[in-house]
């Protein structure tokens, strides 16, 4: 995590750098010059959803040691950099999926050798959620492999019943993904308290069409409309490492950050090519020469960060796959969740117990459940007359430092 000395390396651009309390200016009508797209992510009072694709652009195609730098200033404008979200994921209904995503070893299009099952009973989901609580997980996610919940009464019913129970007597955050869902469903699990549903973009709406043909990129949006109209929070982001482009990144990051209402929760898999899934087979062909570096998911992450600072940003599928000073990256570039536990869906998932170590030894705690995440200092990004800037820094909380606490030290840059 970065320090406070760090901060007193905080530096100004060479480039004219405006406001937007300066132009009167937001979203399409600034520049898109890295300094003045910058400026505006770090210091607009409300989170921006009118951001163009070419000021994504400009924050992606930053230095990567200055993206992930001022990513991490945006993160602890917003939040406790020591906290970190665990949750852990169910399947609850496995496999025979009619959709026909390239990637998922659940579609019933794909020969993975995976078999479909009923759904679990409510016991039998309860005892999992209670393993996970017991594990420190604060959020406990529960998928199904359905394209939607059409004709789906009773199993609705029934994970309704699912949310209820786990909420009221673990006292846990819950979420779902069920596939597309309308007003009316969604409603149902608003009543039975749930946290947050979940149904990614993927990817690009470019890329898309490259991967799945089942269900349109504008069904996906719907379904985010719909979940954010009930009161649900929605829990939206992609899988990188399909073949796309950097383009591709920048249009996935700039879809998010353009949504009414930002995503609470981004999660952001790195792919897992399971064999048997048509994706694993073009990834050796068609895709062969395109592959995903760290450094692509660190630009997607702290470009996300800085366009949506409120939103949880968890790493999920895929992250057993990454060494433990990968994963230390992607928190300073503004991961502040994980999933973790037994399994995730179908793929492997690093377990609690190194987990845990893991965040001990690097200084983290685990986030508390329905706890609104809160800057553990106050960070004020000011520009002057002449182009500088500069940051007050408030102490408080637990942060410790040799000065008084909550004292002021602003910091010429």
């Amino acid at each position: 995590m970065m320090s406070r000395a760090l901060l007193s390396c905080f530096y100004s651009f060479r480039r004219t750098l405006a406001t937007n309390a300066a132009n009167g200016k937001v979203g399409g009508g600034c520049s898109s010059s890295p300094a003045e797209v910058l400026n505006l992510a770090l210091t607009t009072k409300t989170p921006i959803t009118s951001w163009t694709r070419d000021q994504v652009a400009a924050l992606f195609g930053m230095p990567l040691n200055d993206l992930m730098f001022y990513a991490q200033v945006q993160h602890r404008q917003y939040h406790n950099p020591a906290e970190v979200q665990l949750c852990t994921l169910l399947s609850i209904k496995t496999g025979g999926c009619t959709e026909d995503c390239k990637y998922c070893s659940q579609s019933s299009h794909n020969d993975t050798g995976l078999k479909a099952t009923k759904l679990l009973d409510l016991d039998t989901v309860y005892e999992k959620a209670k393993v996970a609580k017991q594990n420190n997980s604060t959020r406990f996610c529960m998928g199904s492999a359905w394209r939607d919940m059409k004709g789906r009464k009773s199993a609705l019913r029934k994970i309704a019943d699912m949310v209820r129970k786990i909420n009221t007597e673990l006292q846990m955050e819950t979420c779902v993904t069920l596939g597309m869902i309308n007003e009316e469903q969604a409603k149902t699990l608003k009543d039975a308290g749930l946290t947050a549903y979940n149904h990614n973009i993927d990817t690009s709406r470019s890329h898309y069409k490259n991967v799945i043909s089942t269900r349109s990129y504008d069904d996906r949006l719907q379904t985010i409309q719909n979940v954010n109209d009930s009161g649900i929070k929605a829990c939206t982001g992609g899988i990188l490492g399909m073949g796309e482009t950097v383009d591709d990144h920048i249009d996935f990051v700039h879809t998010l950050a353009t949504m009414n209402k930002h995503p609470e929760s981004l999660p952001i898999n790195k792919l897992i090519a399971i064999k048997g899934t048509p994706i694993e087979q073009e990834l050796k062909t068609k895709y062969k020469d395109r592959k995903l570096g760290l450094d692509n998911i660190l630009r997607v992450i702290s470009t996300a960060r800085l366009l949506m600072p409120e939103s949880i940003i968890r790493l999920a599928a895929g992250r057993y796959t990454m060494k433990e000073h990968e994963q230390l990256l992607c928190f300073n570039a503004g991961v502040n969740a994980i999933f973790t536990g037994e399994k995730m869906l179908t793929t492997m998932c690093t377990g609690w117990d190194e987990d845990i170590a893991m965040l001990k030894k690097w200084g983290y705690v685990p986030m508390e459940a329905f706890k609104k995440t809160a800057p553990r200092e106050k960070l004020n990004v000011t520009i002057g007359a002449n182009n500088e800037r500069s940051v007050s820094v408030i102490t408080g909380g637990n942060l410790e430092l040799p000065d008084d606490k909550n004292s002021v030290k602003e910091l010429s840059l």
